[in-house]
């Protein structure tokens, strides 16, 4: 899963910046700032749009609440479905920590028999985060989230992307691997490769709008930093801040996304998409 960094506690909003730098967690930064942003601007409307500060979200697959927290943190209502025990008492204990134990549930579940664990059409936002790749049917992953949410919800999703896969294993010098991982319709690069399913833009933008959502936008994650040296960016002063905006200026240009490590699609109710 994702490991957002931990914005400071404010009443619902806080400015942009806080939530897209960590100095103490730089890694994390530039892992999530892109999706914070995109996720703290949907939210933003939705609070605007229902004149309820607080959401009530759904996190599928949210482990120990590397998301839940900080949003738990901001006010919204979160709960978490996961299937790991050890994962959600890591989230009771994080969320202990933070002082939103009362704003935070976590439920044992999977996505696929979601609905034996929460209610259907509940909220307001749902968090699809790093689930579909693990999951045997990506379609029917997403209907459920999308049966998740009230009339106009917003969805986030979170997927691993082809492009980025094949990049980095062609730049280690495993061409073989890059070549077979691009040939597979599971886009995996070989029988040791740790993540079952990659997606393409077109593939996931499709999954969103078969469920009955407009797509919002679409964002590529992780386009660059996972290619750069860590020791430039832990040690070359302005590295960070530099390669920060870098990021946040490639995720909005599609000629980037098919290279992207991580892809995200916001998906909308039509008629929220066209307000």
């Amino acid at each position: 899963m994702s490991d957002p960094m931990r914005p400071p506690v404010s009443h619902h909003h806080p400015q942009p910046a806080s939530l897209r730098s960590d100095p103490s967690r730089p890694r994390a930064s530039l892992r999530t700032a892109v999706v914070w942003e995109v996720l703290q601007d949907a939210l933003d409307r939705r609070v605007k749009a229902t004149g309820r500060e607080s959401l009530d979200i759904l996190d599928t697959g949210g482990g120990s609440g590397n998301f839940a927290v900080p949003l738990a943190r901001l006010g919204h209502r979160v709960t978490v479905v996961d299937p790991s025990p050890n994962a959600l008492f890591a989230l009771e204990r994080r969320a202990a920590e933070a002082g939103v134990v009362e704003r935070v549930q976590g439920v044992q579940g999977d996505a696929h028999g979601l609905f034996d664990v929460v209610e259907r059409g509940g909220y307001d936002v749902v968090l699809c985060h790093g689930v579909l790749e693990y999951v045997d049917d990506p379609a029917e992953g997403v209907r459920n989230a999308v049966a998740a949410l009230r009339p106009e919800g917003v969805l986030s999703l979170l997927a691993a992307g082809l492009g980025g896969a094949v990049l980095a294993r062609a730049l280690a010098g495993h061409f073989k691997e890059a070549k077979q991982a691009l040939d597979d319709p599971a886009g995996r690069w070989g029988a040791g490769d740790p993540v079952p399913h990659r997606f393409t833009t077109e593939q996931l933008t499709a999954l969103v709008e078969d469920a009955g959502l407009a797509v919002g936008a679409v964002h590529g994650v992780r386009v660059f930093a996972d290619l750069v040296p860590g020791v430039l960016v832990d040690t070359e002063p302005g590295a960070l801040d530099a390669l920060l905006k870098l990021e946040a200026a490639a995720a909005e240009n599609p000629a980037f996304h098919s290279v992207a490590t991580q892809l995200h699609v916001l998906g909308e109710s039509r008629g929220t998409a066209e307000a």
